[in-house]
């Protein structure tokens, strides 16, 4: 199934505001991305005939088992790919700007090769304490 990079910012920002206040509604989104409300019920409601999300009868809204993979997924490049240019010297605003636009776009491939790069370079530091 092939998933736009607005999905997944969906998804990831459902992931994000469950982990920070527990239970998501439809206006949490709107507020969290300022996006209309219209746009949100629509992309609700793709995502929920995807099988990504489930919505329940007071409109919360929960991530399904393959909802949920795409939204770590999301996130894990977001913030690992925001963390490693803010420490390249990039301003965490634009950093996160970046990262935001990257984290769709970047094959698994390059994605997993910075990953391990990273991680052996912080083990190599670490190891030098």
């Amino acid at each position: 199934m092939e998933i736009h990079e607005s999905a997944e910012n969906y998804l990831e920002t459902v992931l994000i505001l469950s982990q920070n206040g527990g239970r998501v509604r439809s206006i949490d989104i709107v507020n969290e991305l300022d996006y209309s409300k219209p746009s949100v019920s629509i992309a609700m409601k793709n995502l929920r005939e995807k099988g990504l999300v489930g919505i329940d009868a007071d409109g919360y809204i929960t991530l399904t088992d393959s909802g949920l993979k795409i939204a770590e997924t999301m996130y894990e490049r977001h913030t690992l790919i925001s963390d490693w240019l803010i420490f390249l010297g990039v301003d965490k605003k634009q950093a996160v700007h970046d990262a935001c636009r990257m984290e769709h776009t970047m094959s698994e491939m390059s994605f997993s090769a910075i990953k391990s790069h990273i991680e052996d370079w912080k083990r190599d530091i670490y190891h030098q304490k």
